[in-house]
């Protein structure tokens, strides 16, 4: 799967941003049963997110579903219809640890198996959005092989705390750095929560510069201006792609000689940097680099 670098949050009862979706420039969209929604109108959205999974051609896009949380009467009856259109995974709101993906895990592992889906099919992204699953965050990432990806819900945990979301961001810090490392730990990907305020776009690329320096694999959006400013955030430097390149050619000579030792620009390099060249490359090009005479 190529790296997801904008997750773009679609109202499942937008059928208009629906249908335009691949047009937006977002890596990956999430189509939303949960807060775009209206209480009255989560019924129909479910359907029409389920007719749009089955027929309509969402390009090369990944196409992940929101459903409502585990402790609503939405959830099950959200699964039920979701799960056999076969998204690439299902966001799951307020995963608070190991037993709530577990149970996620077991309904979902019941749905595929009802529709000769195979088995794990559908991976599930859990939302930590409470103090409790901050710190049960590596507990939630390795619950089960399901899980792809742990993604920061802002609005949500900062309530929690009570305390107010600010542009500066300090009090999420520890919250995100602690979900990156849990993420990493547990080998699945890392998704930050969204910026709120569409027009700063100043904003916006400062938080992004800030969380791709965490480690994050990517960022939601709201609103498809966002993406361009988050794309910018996640391209490569040119020092950094010249360097990832002589890092994989290292490897690949290495591997052809049998060595088990690597060294590049006199330094050694160990599999997690030879990791992080190749996840470089991968992005590098998307933005078009070249990689000949470098």
């Amino acid at each position: 799967m190529k790296p997801c670098r904008s997750m773009l949050y679609i109202p499942g009862d937008s059928p208009g941003m629906i249908q335009h979706a691949p047009v937006f420039g977002a890596d990956s969209i999430l189509l939303d049963l949960e807060d775009a929604v209206a209480l009255t109108e989560k019924d129909a959205a479910r359907k029409m997110v389920a007719c749009y999974l089955k027929d309509y051609d969402f390009k090369d896009l990944i196409v992940t579903v929101r459903v409502n949380g585990a402790d609503t009467e939405f959830f099950d009856y959200d699964l039920k219809e979701i799960i056999p259109c076969s998204p690439a995974a299902i966001r799951i709101p307020k995963c608070n640890g190991s037993a709530d993906v577990l149970a996620a895990d077991k309904r979902i592992e019941e749905i595929e198996k009802a529709n000769s889906i195979p088995v794990g099919k559908v991976r599930i992204h859990a939302m930590i959005e409470t103090a409790v699953g901050v710190e049960n965050a590596f507990f939630i990432a390795s619950a089960c092989p399901r899980v792809q990806a742990l993604t920061l819900g802002g609005q949500d945990l900062t309530a929690d705390m009570g305390v107010q979301k600010t542009k500066e961001g300090w009090e999420l810090f520890y919250a995100r750095s602690r979900v990156v490392v849990a993420a990493r730990a547990a080998g699945v990907d890392v998704y930050d929560t969204v910026w709120a305020d569409i027009s700063d776009k100043e904003g916006l690329l400062k938080e992004c510069r800030s969380i791709v320096g965490l480690g994050f694999t990517g960022k939601a959006a709201i609103h498809p201006d966002q993406i361009e400013t988050i794309h910018h955030a996640f391209m490569p430097d040119a020092k950094e792609f010249r360097k990832a390149i002589r890092i994989m050619e290292a490897a690949e000579n290495a591997k052809k000689e049998g060595k088990g030792v690597i060294s590049v620009d006199g330094k050694m390099v160990d599999a997690p940097v030879v990791a992080r060249a190749r996840h470089l490359l991968e992005l590098a090009d998307l933005y078009g680099f070249e990689r000949s005479g470098s």
